[in-house]
């Protein structure tokens, strides 16, 4: 053991994993409703509704730990501009605002929203996974922006119709 994967040939395996891309909200110590892009969110439990976001140390991540609450809005695939200015490049000059929701700040246009109450975190290396219990949540039809091959990307592709054979890989796929 003791190995561990290079940082780069890392980053390039896992950009090989399609992921949605959302903006995680929150607020500031003022009161005041503050976002970042994050594509690191997944389900964790539907009894409780239960999910999970992964955030590196800094604003949102200290309002987040402050204030044990946060909202996920998955973005739509024409949302790119606005992923880009809550990911710190601002491209808006009106970008649409974070509004207050039934206790939360969410961007309505969202094409699903998530609002939790932290109920653990783990602490890993520069980052923290914050779980968060599910209070409400609501989604509209759309089609998400996703992130693939180090890509923004509309949609998620081709569906598979239930009448396909889908081989699943066997044991030892990877030798």
């Amino acid at each position: 053991m003791g190995h561990v994967a290079e940082p780069a040939g890392f980053r390039a395996a896992a950009s090989r994993f399609a992921t949605g891309i959302t903006v995680v909200a929150t607020v500031d110590e003022d009161g005041a409703p503050l976002g970042m892009t994050a594509n690191s969110f997944t389900t964790v439990s539907a009894d409780p509704p239960t999910v999970l976001v992964s955030l590196m140390h800094g604003r949102t991540w200290q309002a987040v730990a402050r204030s044990g609450v946060y909202s996920v809005n998955v973005l739509h695939a024409e949302d790119a501009a606005l992923c880009a200015h809550f990911a710190g490049r601002p491209l808006l000059r009106d970008a649409p605002p974070l509004v207050p929701r039934q206790g939360f700040f969410v961007l309505p246009q969202a094409i699903a929203q998530f609002a939790c109450e932290v109920v653990q975190s783990i602490d890993i290396a520069d980052h923290t996974l914050f779980i968060g219990e599910v209070r409400w949540c609501r989604h509209n039809e759309g089609t998400p922006l996703t992130f693939y091959a180090s890509r923004l990307r509309r949609g998620v592709g081709m569906e598979i119709s239930s009448t396909e054979s889908v081989a699943y890989p066997g044991d030892g796929w990877w030798t």
